[in-house]
């Protein structure tokens, strides 16, 4: 990685961590909601049934999707990620749930997800720009992930504040992949070039 970039992507996550940080419950509440809303649309556009929808465990800051996991007849898949495999996703139901290793919940099961079977992902970021390029935590498990066989076809969305919306492009290395859109407290917006 470029250093130049990566001191650029760092503090660009700690510019737009302060930020996140200080949303309101309410954002997050109007963010949930616009996600039940565009679930609905987006089903519509990608989802075949049988297929897996992919969500997150919501860490701090982050907008809790989980109720996703319990609207009638969707299947959900979580993210695990280990720092020699990189991520794959388990399909989540009632089974139990072991830290990962970056310590985030994730299902126990040997068996990952095939991208035909995942419909489409939503991906928490500490900010996303216009171009739909997002800005993790640095460990680029979502990028190396989609960089993989049919990942990048997989209509996926980046869940976040409208405060985290980056109007300038943000640093990105020659391996970021950009997100067909978001979905914020205003709502869902797709990316021109990805609808």
């Amino acid at each position: 990685m470029n250093s130049n970039i990566k001191l650029k992507k760092e503090l660009k996550r700690k510019e737009y961590n302060l930020i996140r940080n200080s949303n309101s419950s309410l954002i997050h509440k109007e963010i949930k909601l616009n996600v039940k809303s565009a679930l609905n649309l987006l089903l519509n556009k990608y989802h075949a049934e049988g297929k897996f929808i992919g969500i997150y465990w919501p860490l701090k800051s982050e907008v809790d999707i989980r109720f996703i996991k319990d609207i009638d007849k969707l299947k959900v898949a979580l993210p695990s990620s280990s720092k020699s495999k990189g991520m794959s996703y388990h399909s989540w139901t009632n089974n139990q749930l072991e830290m990962d290793s970056n310590n985030i919940p994730a299902p126990i099961d040997k068996h990952a997800i095939k991208p035909n079977d995942i419909s489409m992902l939503f991906v928490p970021a500490i900010a996303i720009d216009q171009e739909g390029y997002r800005l993790g935590y640095g460990g680029g498990y979502f990028d190396r992930l989609r960089q993989r066989n049919l990942w990048l076809s997989i209509p996926s969305f980046v869940v976040i504040s409208n405060n985290c919306i980056s109007k300038k492009p943000l640093p990105r290395d020659r391996w970021d992949v950009p997100f067909n859109g978001w979905i914020s407290e205003k709502g869902l917006h797709q990316i021109e070039a990805t609808k």
